[in-house]
């Protein structure tokens, strides 16, 4: 996941950024609104951490332009924890407000919680090719046929729909599918792509999932035939 950090105080930014990297998470900053809404509009990210007080382009003016395009999930920081001046960055368009000193560790858990919230908003239909998934009702779909996939399986074909024709790695498949960090030289990530690509791939199908080797899974449909 991939977090923008506006903030004017060169401390705080070093901090959070190395406590975020530390946490898995890529991570851009800016040390002001202009710079700020700028990487915002042009960059594609899950979640934005923003000072609210800063110098020229404040925190809530810089939301309320990113929110004429733009509904990338935001939580405030802020030093000031008047109830007017909460229900000032809500109405701008924040979906959470943290008050300065804050726990490092509950900012980690509002950004876990509202990206979950922005991932509600998402599609709920993937088609790649001829293979159509239904998110909500948890169907697959290929051509005429539907595809008996168990919890498991499912779960792995969405989370590599979903970010179809990107290289998923077995790490990052190990962490979205069993939701667990664990050895990746294991081969239980193997055997789950095989039970798939199986149900998936019937003979004379093109074929969607791919093998790069050395560097994961991607579902795709390509103009030539691939691993």
């Amino acid at each position: 996941m991939k977090i923008l950090i506006v903030e004017d105080e060169p401390k705080t930014i070093a901090y959070l950024q190395r406590g975020l990297t530390e946490q898995g998470y890529a991570v851009d900053t800016a040390a002001n609104g202009e710079d700020g809404l700028h990487l915002a509009l042009t960059g594609e990210y899950d979640a934005i951490v923003m000072d609210v007080m800063m110098p020229g382009l404040d925190g809530v003016l810089v939301l309320q332009s990113l929110r004429i395009s733009k509904d990338t999930p935001v939580i405030f920081l802020t030093a000031r924890d008047k109830v007017d001046d909460r229900l000032r960055g809500l109405g701008a368009g924040a979906d959470d407000y943290l008050v300065k000193p804050f726990s490092f560790l509950e900012l980690v858990a509002r950004i876990q919680a509202i990206t979950r919230r922005g991932r509600t908003r998402e599609t709920t239909l993937i088609q790649v090719a001829d293979l159509h998934i239904d998110l909500v009702s948890r169907r697959a779909i290929r051509g005429a046929r539907r595809l008996n996939l168990t919890a498991r399986e499912f779960s792995l074909l969405a989370a590599l729909a979903r970010r179809r024709s990107q290289i998923v790695s077995k790490t990052a498949i190990a962490e979205l599918v069993w939701d667990i960090n664990f050895d990746t030289n294991t081969n239980v990530v193997e055997v789950a792509i095989k039970r798939l690509r199986s149900k998936l791939e019937e003979p004379g199908e093109i074929r969607l999932l791919h093998t790069v080797r050395g560097m994961g899974y991607v579902l795709e449909l390509r103009e030539e035939g691939g691993l």
